[in-house]
């Protein structure tokens, strides 16, 4: 028997080009060879070196997750992983600059430095390190 297989982890949002630009850039991936951004604007995919896929898919509204506070509970995030923390200090700047909101700071930790970001939908996500050298 065959096992389904993760083909794209999406995030919906009220702005499907501007967070997929906002992922696209920040991840340095690309769109789907043969895909024309400019037909979809409720549907979006951008695609990682290794075919991995996160897709956007448009919604009317979306309240931003208030994490750390419950109000609004996050239900998903996205863990990403840098080699360095000089990595890590050039992509916290990269999200900064795209529109990213930092909701949680232990850079410093000295186990697994690491930020927690909000998106500009308002989804977290971590960028992380576990070279502490």
């Amino acid at each position: 028997m065959g096992y389904p297989r993760l083909r794209s982890i999406v995030l919906d949002t009220t702005d499907v080009p501007e967070l997929a630009e906002f992922y696209r850039r920040l991840l340095g991936w690309s769109y789907p060879e043969g895909f024309d951004i400019e037909e979809f604007t409720d549907w979006r995919a951008i695609v990682g070196p290794s075919g991995e896929r996160l897709a956007f898919q448009q919604v009317d509204e979306l309240p931003p997750t208030t994490w750390p506070t419950i109000e609004v509970p996050q239900q998903v995030h996205l863990d990403l992983a840098v080699e360095s923390r000089a990595d890590l200090e050039e992509s916290h700047q990269r999200a900064l600059g795209l529109g990213a909101v930092v909701r949680l700071d232990r850079s410093d930790d000295a186990e697994e430095p690491l930020r927690v970001y909000a998106d500009p939908a308002g989804h977290t996500f971590c960028l992380f390190t576990h070279d502490v050298g």
